[in-house]
């Protein structure tokens, strides 16, 4: 493997920042990669603030399972444990898979060794904490500092950028949140879950949820955390 020049990796998130397509990213996310022997990728919105980590895959591909079986947003949660560990991580992190008699195991390590796919797992925060990753993949990859510092900076200005492009954005047309919907979004972009918004208000988590549905609704997004971002920066909650 021979990794790109130091250029380049500025050159790529330059170009990511200023792309208009998700093929675009794509192909740039790739062609940079391959050069570290990566060739599964996964690019996803998340939360620190919901049971359920990953909020919206947008992009998923290669043979994560080694079985040549198509992979959507579904089966790679489901199967790929590992995704769950950005909640305690603050920086990227490898991973390795094996196959053993029982199953397949994963397991986060210092530095990836030996046979099965080996990945990086890169978290991505932004004003409200967690919002989003990157996982990549491959079987003979480069477990270097440069490698893992200039994937990190790719991976950043991917999601950055499939976020712009493929997030419902905030239309002009906005509704106001009332007090109630202004206080649970606070609860949730604390990092409380529904659950204990309930118990603390009084209401039930069906009352919660509703909300929180209405919330979506009124300011024209498709995820909480979407919400979330979007009242901030109308200033209906504090960050």
């Amino acid at each position: 493997m021979t990794a790109p020049p130091n250029g380049t990796t500025v050159a790529t998130a330059v170009a990511l920042e200023g792309a208009e397509s998700l093929p675009v990213i794509q192909q740039a996310v790739r062609t940079f990669a391959a050069s570290f022997g990566y060739d599964r990728f996964v690019l996803f919105s998340a939360s620190s603030a919901r049971d359920e980590v990953v909020e919206r895959i947008y992009w998923v591909e290669g043979d994560w399972f080694g079985e040549g079986e198509p992979v959507d947003s579904d089966t790679y949660v489901r199967r790929c444990p590992v995704t769950r560990h950005i909640l305690e991580a603050r920086e990227p992190f490898f991973w390795t898979k094996t196959t053993e008699t029982n199953g397949e195991l994963y397991r986060v390590v210092r530095l990836p060794r030996g046979r099965g796919i080996h990945g990086l797992q890169i978290p991505i925060f932004g004003p409200l904490g967690l919002e989003g990753a990157m996982s990549l993949g491959g079987e003979r990859i480069d477990p270097s500092p440069t490698a893992r510092v200039a994937l990190s900076v790719v991976a950043g200005a991917a999601f950055l950028a499939a976020r712009r492009l493929l997030e419902a954005p905030a239309g002009d047309g906005i509704g106001a949140l009332t007090g109630r919907e202004r206080e649970i979004l606070a609860w949730t972009a604390a990092g409380r879950r529904q659950g204990e918004i309930a118990a603390a208000l009084g209401l039930s988590e069906r009352t919660i949820e509703n909300h929180l549905r209405r919330i979506r609704k009124r300011l024209g997004v498709a995820t909480t955390a979407q919400a979330v971002r979007v009242a901030i920066r109308m200033g209906d909650i504090v960050a």
